[in-house]
């Protein structure tokens, strides 16, 4: 048997190292930030697919970083896990692994675009490392870290391929924010109550239960109304406001339950909501 020691905590065979390693990837998290990366190629018109792909690469290299960093702080350095697969050297090669693939991503996209598409990769990785034990010891770094690098995904993912950052998809970037940062709140939620026994001051924290999921679904509405505005303004393609309708039925759905419940549909629901969004941009069915 191949043996890799001091890697993952259970086990030093290959195949112990290698879900050590795979455990990190976790999709429902993953997914929103690639598809943003895509979804900025889609509003560039055009797509070429080997820099689509460095910038995906890129942007899970960044995600990957930020969910090894939050399990190695968890566990390895506040003891708030009960477990994790990696031990801490385990966590700082694949620190290392993710960040050295980030790192040559983002000098080939400076190679071949230029230095401002660097610029709009490197925050990813940059928010993604500090989220512990950093910025998600503050109500805004803890809600807007995730969401703001999500809308970096956007920016970066279109600017690769159109070498410009116009309006819309500024806008389309900021809605993401918003939206986004509603549903992190309603998220952060669910630990309210270990949150608080330590000390973690999430909006959920510091506002109160009560009024953080007030907060979270003004920030949702603000995000759908905003994305109806522009639409009647033609920033937004007309059947863009298909897309609020969606979510807007989630929304309610999860209105109605608990913070675990509530996040599940409402991140299944922004799937929804930038699948719509996709097809409004790319068939453009009512202009």
């Amino acid at each position: 048997m191949v043996t890799v020691h001091g890697i993952a905590r259970h086990g030093d065979g290959f195949g112990d190292v290698l879900r050590a390693f795979t455990s990190q990837v976790h999709p429902v998290f993953m997914l929103p930030p690639l598809a943003a990366s895509a979804f900025g190629a889609v509003l560039a018109n055009r797509v070429d697919p080997s820099l689509l792909s460095l910038h995906l690469l890129a942007a899970f290299a960044a995600l990957y970083t930020a969910h090894v960093k939050d399990g190695y702080v968890d566990f390895h350095v506040r003891g708030e896990d009960d477990d994790h697969p990696m031990t801490a050297r385990g966590c700082r090669v694949a620190l290392l692994g993710a960040s050295t693939v980030f790192l040559g991503c983002a000098v080939v996209l400076g190679a071949l675009v230029g230095p401002v598409a660097t610029l709009l990769t490197l925050p990813g990785w940059v928010v993604g490392y500090l989220h512990a034990p950093q910025l998600d010891l503050n109500p805004v770094g803890a809600t807007a870290g995730y969401p703001t690098g999500i809308a970096f995904a956007l920016l970066g993912g279109h600017y690769v391929q159109a070498e410009s950052l116009p309006p819309v998809v500024l806008a389309f970037a900021a809605v993401f924010l918003v939206v986004l940062s509603g549903i992190k709140t309603i998220d952060d939620a669910k630990d309210y109550d270990y949150d608080r026994s330590i000390g973690k001051r999430t909006v959920a924290v510091a506002l109160g239960p009560s009024r953080a999921r007030t907060a979270a679904y003004g920030l949702m509405a603000a995000g759908m109304l905003a994305v109806v505005a522009l639409a009647l303004a033609g920033v937004f393609p007309p059947s863009s406001v298909a897309a609020v309708a969606v979510f807007a039925v989630v929304a309610g759905v999860a209105y109605r339950g608990d913070p675990a419940l509530a996040t599940k549909l409402l991140i299944r629901g922004s799937y929804l909501f930038l699948a719509v969004l996709v097809a409004a941009v790319w068939f453009r069915p009512l202009s």
